[in-house]
């Protein structure tokens, strides 16, 4: 998902913004004014690019990083007096004048920044909780008890009854519990 929310004090800046972003085929969902409001439109989308201005009416740019959702990144607009070199690696800065170019492809990269960290986000094996665990090792112990296998083999077993169900592995090791239960 790609949502863009500008923030910029005064309305022409924020509104000239979101026309050079619009016509270079990017769309904004919000044009704010404040922090607070940028906030309050961050926190009701699930990640994006926050485009503003080194400071508004009510913070700067510093405070507003601190308190953005942890998938939005910023792009900083100002000129590079106003830069603060803190590390924040969530913070790209642009400096002013810019070219429309290179702010439009400074948003696309972001943008394909976000997106790479979503797939390994998505492919990065899961954290298992304690009680899941314990399902699969309950449902472990029974297969070698029952049918009389290794720990490797009663695994192995469960993997594969998984991948041909579709199931998750928890899932078939609440299947096998279920199943020799009732035994």
């Amino acid at each position: 998902m790609e949502n863009v929310i500008v923030v910029f004090p005064k309305p022409d800046d924020g509104r000239n913004m979101k026309n050079i972003l619009v016509r270079s085929g990017i769309t904004v969902d919000a044009v704010c004014r404040n922090g607070a409001q940028a906030l309050e439109c961050a926190n009701s989308l699930n990640e994006g690019i926050v485009i503003c201005s080194y400071r508004f009416n009510d913070m700067y740019y510093t405070n507003l990083a601190e308190n953005l959702p942890a998938a939005f990144d910023m792009l900083l607009v100002a000129s590079q007096g106003h830069w603060i070199d803190d590390g924040d690696s969530n913070i790209i800065r642009l400096a002013m004048p810019f070219k429309t170019y290179d702010l439009i492809d400074t948003v696309h990269m972001m943008f394909e920044a976000q997106h790479r960290r979503r797939k390994k986000a998505r492919l990065s094996p899961k954290e298992r909780s304690d009680g899941e665990i314990k399902i699969i090792a309950q449902a472990k112990s029974v297969l070698m008890e029952r049918n009389n296998m290794t720990e490797a083999e009663a695994h192995k077993y469960m993997q594969k009854c998984s991948m041909d169900s579709g199931n998750g592995l928890v899932e078939t090791a609440k299947m096998v519990l279920c199943l020799y239960r009732r035994e």
